[in-house]
């Protein structure tokens, strides 16, 4: 399973068309997504003061485009990237992160959803 925090809006086109989407595979030519055990830092370092999330859970084994784990900004952690859309039929589960006053998204357990 790989995770990846949406903007709501990216949610809902993705709702409407079938397919999710964001700015990242546009601007880099992949999506970018975390383990589970990178959800929070990604949420920290990336998502502070944004506003609610979605969290997605997708079955990398129903993935139709390419998955690479690898890190692009030199560091050794590796990150999964997907080349291309994600089919709405890889998404398991879907979770709504409200932010909490400190600006933090509230991720609690990553699992299934609450």
């Amino acid at each position: 399973m790989i995770y990846r925090l949406a903007e709501p809006s990216d949610w809902r086109r993705a709702q409407e068309t079938g397919t999710f989407v964001s700015a990242d595979l546009a601007a880099e030519g992949f999506i970018h997504f975390s383990e589970a055990h990178q959800v929070s830092g990604t949420a920290d370092r990336y998502y502070r003061n944004r506003g609610p999330m979605i969290l997605i859970a997708v079955d990398e084994t129903r993935l139709t485009a390419r998955l690479v784990r690898e890190n692009t900004r030199g560091g050794v952690e590796l990150f999964p990237h997907v080349y291309g859309p994600v089919s709405l039929e890889s998404v398991v589960w879907t979770r709504e992160l409200p932010m909490l006053p400190a600006g933090r998204l509230e991720i609690g357990e990553i699992g299934e959803p609450v």
